[in-house]
C-alpha cells in the first residue's frame, strides 16, 4: 500500500498539505470574490484560480513560480480565444480542435507539461458556452487572469513559509519508498515466493525509488541557507549512501535456498532485514513530524541467532554447510550488518544541523538536478507523422471534434464542456494511462454524482455544504498522483457542490446528465485510444540501445574510480544515475506495454530478463566499490587493478556486443566497433573506450591469496562478466522477437 493512503502518514505527506492549501487558496479566494461580486464574477474568478492551482506542485520555488505564471497567461490566452468565438457555433468547434491540438502537443516537453495542458483543456471546455460580446468576453478574461494571479500571489507565499517543511516530507517519501525496496528484498530469503516474480517487483520499486530520489534532490540541493537545511543534505546524502549498499546486497539467493531453505537462518535474514525497513519507516515519520530521529529497532536477536546459526553449519556433522555457501551467508550477513550501521547514521543526520555547503561534494550539482528545458524548436521536430506525441495530438483533436458533434444532436438540454472535459481527463499520450483513466473516471464520477445526490438531498445548511465542498477540493488534488480515482469522486462531488452553492436554481436535474455525459465521453475516449496508437514496442530498441550505452559510461566510471584514477566519485555518481534512469525508462515502457492489448506485446519474458541481468549489473558494481572499501587494509593493488582492469575490458566487448545486436541494419558492422560513453546531460565528462582483447591474469601471489579480499573479489567480478553474458543473449532473442514483426 502506498504510504500517503495509511491515515498515520497521509496527514503528514505533501499530498495533504497540497491538498489543504490549494482548498483554502480555491475556495477562499472564491468566498472572497461572492462576497463582493456576482455569481458570473466569482465563478469566473474561481475558475482562474483552479486552473492555476493544477500547477501548484511541490517543486524548487523558481521553478513553481515559472510554471504557474505560464498557466495564468497560456489559460488567459485560451480563454480569450474560446470567448471570441464562442458566438459563432463552427468557429468555436474550429478553435477548440486547434486549441486541444496545440495543447497537446506542450506533453512533448516532460510530465511536468501534463498538468498545464490539461489545465488550457479545461478552460476551453469550460468556456465553450460563454457566448457573450466582445467586451464581456475582455471583462470575463481580466477577471480570470485576476484569480489566476491571485492564487499565484497567494500560492508563492505560503510555499515560501513552508518550504523546508515541503522539502522534508519529500525526503520522507524517498525514505518510505526505500523501506518498501528493503520489504521486497526480505522477501528473496523467504522460500514461500517465487525468485522471478520477486526480480520483477524489486526493479519496479526500484523505479519508484529513482523517481523520489530525485524529486528529493530537486528540493533538498537547492536554496541551502540555514543549518536545518544542512540537515536535510545530510539526511538526503546518507540515504543515498545507504540505496547503494541495500543495492549492492544481492546474493545469489537460488543457491542460499539450495543450501539453507530449510534452515532457520533464512528466517533470522528475512525477519532482520524488514526490521531494517521499519527503522528506516521510523526515520521517515520523525522527519514529517520535524522531530529529531532515535533508533527503537532492536536487532540484537536475530543477529546472535544467525551468529549462533552460522557458528553450528561450520561444526562437523551431518549439518555442516560447505565453505562455498557458509561464505555467502557470511556476506549477506555482513552487508546487513553495513545496512544497519548506515542506518544508525541515518538516525544520527536527523540530530545534527549543520552547514549545508561543507557537507555538499565540490562539483557542481547541475547533473543530479532537473532542469527546465522549454525550447521551441523541440515541438518543431515532433510535429511529424512518426512523433508519439504528434499523433496523441491528433488523437485528442479528434476525439474532441466527435464529442462535440455528439453533444450538439443529443435529445436533452446537453452539457457538451462535460463530455469533452471527460475526454480530455481520459486520453493520455499512452495506451496505459488512458485504459487506468477510463474505469476510473468512469466510476469516479458515478460515486461522486450518488454522493453528491444523498448530500444536496439531506443538507440544506448553506455552512455544510461548504464543509462538503471543502473537504473535496482538498482531496481532488491531494489523491491525483496517488489514487486517481478518488480524485475523480472528490472532483465530481467539488464541480457539483459549488454548482449548487452559486446556481441553486440550475441544479436539479444535473446529477443524471453529468452521469450520461460522462458515460458518452469515457465511450468515444475509448474508441479514440485506439485511433492513431503509440504501442510501446515500437519504442523499445531505441530504450534497450539507451540502457546499453548508460550502462558501458558507468562500467567506464566504476573502473577508474576502482583503479583510482580518479579524485572523488562524481563523475561515478553521474553515471549512475544516468544508467537508473535508463533503466527506469525502459522498466516504465514494459509496464505500460503490459496493459496493451495482448496483441501488442512483444518479448516480454526476454525484456523482463534484461531488466533483471541488468537491475544484477548494477548490484555487481555497488558490491565491488563497497567490498574494496571494506578490505582496504593489506589490499594487493597490483593484482586488484589488474583483475579489474580485465574483468571490465571483457564487460566492455559484451555491451558493445549487446549494442551491435540492437544496431539497425544499415548501420551494423562487421569487427570491431568503438563505445563512446559520451553523457548527453554532461558531454564535458565523456570518454572514448577502445575495445580491446581480455588482458590474461598474471599469477595471484601469496600476497594477493592471503588478502581477505581476493576470492570475494573474484567470484564478484566473475558474476559480473556472466550476467553482461546473459544480457548479451537476451538482446538476442529480443532483437529477433522484434525483427519478426
Amino acid at each position: 500500500m502506498h504510504y500517503a493512503l495509511d491515515i498515520r502518514t497521509f496527514l503528514f505527506s505533501h499530498y495533504f498539505y497540497t491538498g489543504v492549501r490549494i482548498a483554502i487558496g480555491v475556495v477562499g479566494l472564491t468566498m472572497l470574490v461572492y462576497n463582493v461580486a456576482d455569481m458570473p464574477t466569482t465563478m469566473t474568478v474561481f475558475l482562474g484560480a483552479l486552473c492555476t492551482s493544477l500547477m501548484d506542485l511541490p517543486s524548487p520555488l523558481r521553478h513553481k513560480f515559472n510554471e504557474m505564471l505560464a498557466g495564468v497567461l497560456l489559460c488567459t490566452l485560451v480563454m480569450l480565444v474560446i470567448s471570441l468565438c464562442a458566438p459563432i457555433p463552427w468557429l468555436v468547434g474550429a478553435m477548440m480542435v486547434v486549441v486541444s491540438f496545440f495543447a497537446s502537443m506542450m506533453v512533448v516537453y516532460g510530465k511536468k507539461t501534463m498538468p498545464l495542458q490539461f489545465a488550457a483543456l479545461m478552460v476551453m471546455t469550460l468556456s465553450m458556452e460563454n457566448q457573450v460580446p466582445i467586451s464581456a468576453a475582455l471583462t470575463n478574461c481580466a477577471l480570470f487572469l485576476g484569480g489566476g494571479l491571485g492564487y499565484l500571489a497567494y500560492s508563492m507565499v505560503v510555499s515560501w513559509f513552508l518550504r523546508r517543511r515541503i522539502k522534508q516530507q519529500v525526503l520522507a517519501e524517498a525514505l518510505f519508498e526505500l523501506a518498501r525496496y528493503l520489504r521486497i528484498k526480505a522477501d528473496f530469503y523467504d522460500v514461500r515466493h517465487d525468485l522471478a516474480a520477486q526480480f520483477n517487483q524489486l526493479v519496479r520499486q526500484q523505479i519508484v525509488v529513482a523517481d523520489k530520489q530525485q524529486a528529493s534532490r530537486d528540493l533538498i540541493l537547492r536554496d541551502l541557507y540555514t543549518k536545518q537545511d544542512g540537515l536535510l543534505v545530510q539526511v538526503h546524502l546518507s540515504m543515498l549512501e545507504l540505496y547503494e549498499q541495500v543495492l549492492s546486497t544481492h546474493a545469489d539467493y537460488a543457491f542460499l535456498r539450495d543450501h539453507f531453505g530449510d534452515k532457520d537462518v533464512m528466517i533470522f535474514l528475512r525477519d532482520l532485514a524488514n526490521k531494517t525497513a521499519e527503522d528506516i519507516e521510523s526515520i521517515a515519520y520523525a522527519i514529517t513530524r520535524k522531530k529529531a530521529s532515535a533508533p527503537t529497532v532492536n536487532y540484537k536477536a536475530e543477529l546472535r541467532a544467525i551468529q549462533y546459526e552460522m557458528q553450528q553449519m561450520a561444526q562437523p556433522g551431518p549439518n555442516q554447510a560447505s565453505e562455498e555457501a557458509l561464505t555467502i551467508l557470511r556476506v549477506t550477513y555482513n552487508k546487513i550488518r553495513d545496512i544497519i550501521e548506515l542506518i544508525g547514521q541515518l538516525h544520527q543526520a536527523t540530530q545534527n544541523p549543520v552547514d549545508p555547503l561543507p557537507i555538499l561534494p565540490g562539483s557542481d550539482m547541475t547533473p543530479f538536478l532537473t532542469q527546465q528545458k522549454f525550447k521551441f524548436n523541440m515541438l518543431l521536430v515532433n510535429l511529424r507523422w512518426q512523433s508519439p506525441i504528434f499523433r496523441f495530438a491528433i488523437r485528442v483533436a479528434l476525439a474532441v471534434t466527435t464529442g462535440l458533434w455528439i453533444s450538439s444532436h443529443l435529445p436533452y438540454m446537453a452539457h457538451g464542456y462535460w463530455i469533452v472535459l471527460t475526454i480530455v481527463i481520459i486520453l493520455k499520450p499512452n495506451f496505459s494511462a488512458t485504459k487506468q483513466r477510463v474505469a476510473d473516471r468512469l466510476i469516479g464520477t458515478i460515486i461522486g454524482c450518488l454522493i453528491t445526490a444523498l448530500i444536496l438531498r439531506f443538507v440544506h445548511n448553506p455552512m455544510g455544504l461548504m464543509a462538503v465542498l471543502f473537504a473535496a477540493s482538498v482531496a481532488a488534488p491531494a489523491f491525483t498522483y496517488v489514487k486517481y480515482r478518488y480524485t475523480a469522486i472528490a472532483a465530481s462531488v467539488q464541480i457539483l457542490m459549488l454548482l449548487n452553492l452559486l446556481l441553486p436554481a440550475g441544479h436539479q436535474g444535473v446529477v443524471s446528465e453529468r452521469l450520461i455525459d460522462t458515460v458518452i465521453g469515457v465511450v468515444i475516449a475509448t474508441i479514440f485510444s485506439y485511433v492513431l496508437p503509440a504501442w510501446e514496442y515500437r519504442d523499445l530498441p531505441k530504450l534497450l540501445r539507451n540502457v546499453l550505452k548508460a550502462s558501458q559510461r558507468y562500467l567506464t566510471a566504476s573502473r577508474d574510480m576502482l583503479e583510482g584514477k580518479v579524485k572523488d566519485d562524481f563523475f561515478y555518481r553521474v553515471c549512475r544515475k544516468g544508467f537508473m534512469d535508463s533503466l527506469a525508462a525502459l522498466i516504465s515502457a514494459l509496464v505500460r506495454m503490459m496493459d496493451e492489448p495482448v496483441t501488442k506485446h512483444r518479448a516480454v519474458k526476454e525484456l523482463n530478463r534484461f531488466i533483471v541481468q541488468n537491475y544484477l549489473v548494477a548490484a555487481h558494481i555497488a558490491a565491488l566499490r563497497l567490498m574494496l572499501r571494506r578490505h582496504q587494509e593489506n589490499i594487493p593493488q597490483g593484482s586488484v587493478n589488474q583483475l579489474i582492469e580485465s574483468t571490465y575490458l571483457e564487460a566492455s566487448e559484451q555491451l558493445a556486443e549487446a549494442q551491435r545486436i540492437l544496431a539497425p541494419k544499415s548501420k551494423k558492422r562487421s569487427g570491431a566497433v568503438t563505445v563512446s560513453p559520451e553523457a548527453p546531460e554532461n558531454k564535458a565528462l565523456s570518454a572514448k573506450i577502445e575495445l580491446v582483447g581480455p588482458v590474461p591474469p598474471e599469477p595471484v601471489s601469496a600476497e594477493t591469496s592471503a588478502w581477505s579480499g581476493w576470492s570475494t573479489l573474484q567470484r564478484r567480478t566473475s558474476l559480473l562478466n556472466q550476467d553482461l553474458r546473459e544480457i548479451v543473449a537476451q538482446t538476442t532473442a529480443i532483437d529477433n522477437i522484434l525483427r519478426q514483426n
